[in-house]
């Protein structure tokens, strides 16, 4: 058999595997790519392995960047390097099931010429995305600027939209307000109050760190091509800065509401205790002149054919002179 002609079956054989694992792997990113003039905005919803090979293989990233975007709870940081910035952001979000708030982890990776973003499935970021992708005038406003100022856009347009979170807090906290200050309201609010509080304060610790992170924006720069990004970044501070006050106040009225809610229990409880005391009180004597009369020896009355009226008479008296004197305490 000629072996040249093995070696070419093999070489052959070698490349459309190549081919095919090559296909392969396309078929398993998620990667989504535009090409603006001045740079590259890449989308990765959901990062897997097969992502984060490509990234490696195509741009250099240090490898422990690499492992921080598929490992979950890491810190907000920036990491600076010659050729590129690292940024790890956390975004409140609510969760799909539950309706609660979660946080979802946001990777960037930006130099002169890209923005990669990683992220686990962000609804408003693959919104943002897709808008730049289908609609030419928005990629040029977003991208048109260079990579420092598409940052800022991202970063604006999502905190902008945590705006209807913290509306939506606010009006569940109306909601409830109202209604612990119904007074035909028997609804135990209490679990809805530790939910609410329970949102609130996971939004304001996820959002507290992302205030020093932003700030230090402030004073980079990415690409030749950006502006003075300090007044753009600073617009996004002040929005961080408004949501965490809007928080602040939701947590002082929320808290207020919760004592407010105690108080009502509280009362309540010792209305519904006074009741009983009362007539356990009032049953006290009569129970005691029943069973007087339940001997089984000589008593008074006995022998009078009225005997049972005078005893229910007796009964009577006992009881207004008994509901009289609390009514004039003002016990009842």
């Amino acid at each position: 058999m000629n072996l040249g002609l093995i070696y070419q079956e093999k070489k052959l054989f070698e490349i459309v595997t190549s081919l095919i694992l090559c296909y392969i792997r396309d078929m398993e990113t998620n990667m989504k790519t535009i090409n603006g003039s001045k740079t590259k905005w890449v989308n990765i919803p959901s990062p897997s392995t097969t992502d984060i090979e490509l990234l490696e293989k195509e741009y250099n990233f240090h490898h422990l960047d690499l492992e921080d975007c598929l490992t979950e709870n890491q810190r907000a940081k920036i990491d600076r390097y010659d050729d590129y910035t690292f940024l790890i952001l956390h975004l409140p979000t609510l969760h799909s099931r539950t309706n609660r708030i979660v946080y979802e982890e946001l990777n960037i990776f930006i130099s002169d010429s890209f923005l990669i973003c990683l992220h686990d499935e962000h609804d408003f970021l693959n919104k943002l995305f897709n808008q730049a992708l289908h609609n030419d005038i928005v990629a040029k406003d977003f991208m048109g600027s260079g990579s420092g100022y598409l940052l800022y856009k991202i970063l604006n347009e999502t905190f902008e939209s945590m705006f209807k979170i913290v509306d939506d807090l606010t009006r569940e906290t109306n909601k409830i307000e109202r209604e612990v200050f119904q007074t035909d309201n028997n609804r135990d609010m209490l679990k809805d109050i530790l939910l609410l509080k329970k949102d609130i304060i996971n939004f304001r610790r996820i959002i507290l760190p992302q205030r020093t992170i932003i700030a230090q924006l402030e004073h980079m720069t990415f690409s030749k091509n950006d502006d003075d990004l300090e007044v753009y970044f600073d617009n996004v501070v002040d929005k961080i800065e408004k949501i965490y006050s809007s928080l602040e106040n939701l947590n002082e009225l929320v808290e207020s509401l919760h004592q407010t809610n105690e108080s009502i229990i509280f009362h309540n409880t010792n209305n519904v205790i006074k009741v009983l005391t009362v007539f356990s009180v009032v049953m006290l004597p009569l129970t005691f002149v029943t069973g007087f009369y339940g001997m089984n020896v000589a008593l008074p009355l006995q022998n009078s054919n009225n005997s049972v009226l005078w005893i229910v008479g007796i009964m009577l008296i006992i009881l207004g002179s008994m509901l009289g004197y609390f009514k004039y305490k003002d016990w009842i």
